[in-house]
């Protein structure tokens, strides 16, 4: 008796599949949703304002290397600055962060399936019939994720400052600053707690701990650290998705409270 053989991804047509199940809507809530974050932090980069309320400075805009902030390090805008180019302090440090994010293992496997369905789900056509993989520009790019990673733990530190700042607030009628604890002190520390489960739960901070092979025997801090990050990279989906939102979240609180929106409770 003759088997019939179910054709590969590879020779069906694009969108093509036996599959019975909704596989579409995956791949279209991560189109829906990254699409909503590029399209917000895009728009709120280039603002250039209404980034920071009192002791609150929004992640996007974090560290504020040149500003008009209290947060700034270096004062305002500089003056080699191209006159053309509309200025604004993220624009100066986002490409870190979204480096990060645009080269992650997790990432990648998302917007390939979601933009560019290679392919849109296991076992459905696709509209190409080569695969190119990731040792060819643009593509190669990916493999900077480790170099980005570096950079990412360091913006944790800047983030970690931010909710320290964020503890003390001063009296506009007598200058005096007092220690406090208000909703977005509670908001942007829980955006350190959530991008920190991402970036330490990271394949790459998985391999460099143990030892760059995997192997416990290297592990830098031994098993139990090992295990850690392990435990974080077992849910690293749920903090790419936590993380992308609530810094988000953070930076839309700060913006409203900003523009007068939004009232920023005191809690202590």
């Amino acid at each position: 008796m003759a088997r019939e053989v179910a054709p590969s991804a590879k020779s069906r047509g694009f969108g093509q599949t036996e599959r019975r199940d909704l596989w579409w809507v995956e791949p279209l809530a991560i189109f829906c949703g990254l699409s909503a974050f590029i399209v917000y932090a895009t728009w709120a980069a280039f603002q250039g304002n209404h980034y920071y309320f009192g002791p609150y400075l929004s992640p996007f805009y974090s560290p504020e290397v040149f500003g008009d902030s209290p947060h700034s390090w270096f004062g305002p805008k500089p003056e080699w600055w191209p006159l053309w180019l509309s200025f604004s302090p993220a624009l100066l440090i986002l490409w870190a962060p979204g480096g990060f994010r645009l080269t992650c293992y997790y990432y990648r496997g998302s917007y390939y399936k979601a933009f560019w369905a290679d392919p849109p789900a296991c076992a459905v056509g696709e509209p190409r019939q080569h695969y190119r993989g990731e040792r060819s520009f643009p593509l190669i790019i990916q493999n900077a994720h480790r170099y980005f990673l570096y950079l990412a733990v360091v913006f944790l530190f800047f983030l970690a400052s931010d909710v320290w700042k964020a503890l003390w607030f001063t009296n506009p009628a007598t200058g005096v600053v007092s220690f406090g604890i208000g909703v977005g002190t509670i908001v942007l520390a829980v955006n350190v707690f959530m991008l920190s489960g991402y970036a330490l739960g990271c394949h790459s901070m998985r391999h460099l701990l143990g030892g760059g092979k995997d192997e416990l025997k290297r592990a830098l801090f031994g098993r139990t650290g090992y295990n850690c990050v392990s435990c974080l990279n077992n849910h690293h989906m749920r903090w790419a998705w936590g993380s992308l939102f609530w810094v988000m979240f953070s930076d839309l609180y700060v913006r409203l409270c900003s523009m007068g929106i939004l009232t920023d409770w005191r809690i202590l």
